[in-house]
């Protein structure tokens, strides 16, 4: 994504992606087009109909033990559709096609995976895996379809745009807070935060493997594009070569190297 679309407020981004949602075809027979949200109640934040308190009665005074409150119908569809970006594959509205992972759009790969592929795949990786001493597995599949959802706002920022790593956490970190805020705030919210958080600062032995597993659904897409397409996608391979955190990723890196045709 260039420059000039990052330069756009939040909320400009936001009422975009759900106003050009809203022409798309709908993304699941499940979601009715009168269902969607409006752009005007993202860009303003959220509506009192999204508020948690417009569908749950208040905490009886004292009662700090309380669950909080789960997000509202309206709150959930919100939150879902502004997800359905991360998902939308050659879309002719250009404010769509972010949702397609940018290095292999850079490189020419014909119908490149999106962002949801990405993740999903890294989500069964999770659930696959051998258990492994330490590790919450559940923690993880969570944590591998939440560590790019504010892609849905910002778009997949890759190494060749130029933006610096510390600017790059502060858009994506914003873009969540403005989703969360979106979803209704209270614990389901809060999980995705700290979920996504603790991936961004690699503090946990969850997100350690969980950042190896980014590492290899990249480079077995790549072997898949390269053998699907003929394509040499080295410097995918390169990009990864001794950054694996965890003995899981290093095996499961040495056996997609070990199926690539000699050069």
């Amino acid at each position: 994504m260039g420059g000039g679309s990052r330069a756009l407020s939040l909320s400009s981004l936001c009422a975009t992606t759900l106003a050009a949602a809203a022409r798309a075809p709908s993304p699941s027979p499940f979601l009715a087009p009168s269902h969607r949200a409006s752009p005007l109640r993202l860009a303003a934040g959220m509506s009192s109909s999204s508020s948690p308190s417009s569908s749950q009665p208040p905490a009886a005074s004292g009662d700090a033990a309380a669950p909080a409150p789960a997000p509202s119908a309206s709150s959930a569809i919100d939150f879902l559709t502004l997800c359905y970006r991360l998902k939308v594959s050659g879309s002719p509205d250009v404010r769509l096609q972010t949702t397609k992972r940018a290095g292999w759009v850079k490189r020419g790969v014909q119908a490149p995976e999106s962002v949801a592929d990405h993740m999903y795949r890294m989500g069964v990786m999770a659930l696959v895996a051998a258990d492994l001493p330490g590790v919450d597995r559940d923690r993880c599949v969570k944590m591998a379809i939440v560590h790019d959802i504010a892609e849905a706002i910002v778009g997949d920022i890759t190494p060749s745009d130029n933006v610096p790593k510390e600017e790059k956490s502060r858009m994506e970190k914003e873009a969540l807070d403005h989703m969360c805020e979106l979803l209704g705030g209270g614990s389901r919210a809060q999980e995705i935060r700290e979920l996504w958080m603790e991936y961004e600062n690699n503090a946990s032995l969850e997100a350690k493997v969980v950042k190896d597993f980014d590492k290899i659904e990249m480079i077995l897409q790549a072997l898949e594009y390269e053998k699907e397409q003929g394509r040499d996608l080295e410097e995918f391979f390169q990009s990864t070569a001794g950054k694996f955190q965890t003995d899981i990723g290093k095996a499961w890196a040495a056996e997609i190297a070990s199926r690539r045709k000699p050069k």
